[in-house]
């Protein structure tokens, strides 16, 4: 008898579209599930964050047995099945993350400390389109990523400076 895996996961109810989603895909593909890639997805899925791959296997490796290759394999599943996407924030700064349910978002990047902030703007999409019409492109997709110094580092800075 086939365990069946999605019961045991325990997410959020309002999480559990990504499961669907994943397990119909494997499921189509005769894809296996293991106690240790189940790990790697509920922790993921929960956490919902930005995550490198030695973030997410470094956090792992304190409460389960896995290797690095088996969070890099079920990532790149997680992107391949349409629940995860993932981001390359400047140079070896690759981040995987949830797609999300409301929609498109953009990022500010911390250069210091690497934090990443998501939002939204209107004006900012609408203006994208603008240009884009204005030079007969038509956008199906893109990413916007703002790069310099949250809160944080600017306060560590000024505090640094007044020494």
């Amino acid at each position: 008898m086939k365990t069946k895996w999605s019961q045991h996961l325990a997410v959020r109810p309002e999480q559990k579209a990504y499961i669907q989603t994943l397990f119909s895909y494997m499921n189509a593909r005769g894809l296996k599930f293991s106690k240790q890639r189940a790990a790697v997805i509920e922790y993921f899925v929960k956490a919902d964050r930005h995550f490198t791959v030695e973030q997410l296997y470094l956090e792992l490796k304190k409460k389960y047995h896995l290797g690095y290759s088996t969070v890099y394999r079920t990532l790149k599943l997680l992107v391949d099945s349409g629940v995860a996407t993932v981001h390359h924030f400047g140079v070896e700064n690759t981040r995987f993350e949830l797609i999300h349910q409301e929609g498109h978002h953009d990022h500010f990047v911390c250069r210091q400390c690497g934090k990443i902030i998501e939002f939204h703007h209107d004006g900012i999409e609408r203006l994208q389109q603008k240009v884009a019409k204005t030079r007969g492109f038509i956008v199906d997709d893109h990413e916007l990523q703002l790069f310099g110094l949250c809160k944080t580092c600017r306060s560590a800075q000024k505090k640094k400076g007044s020494h």
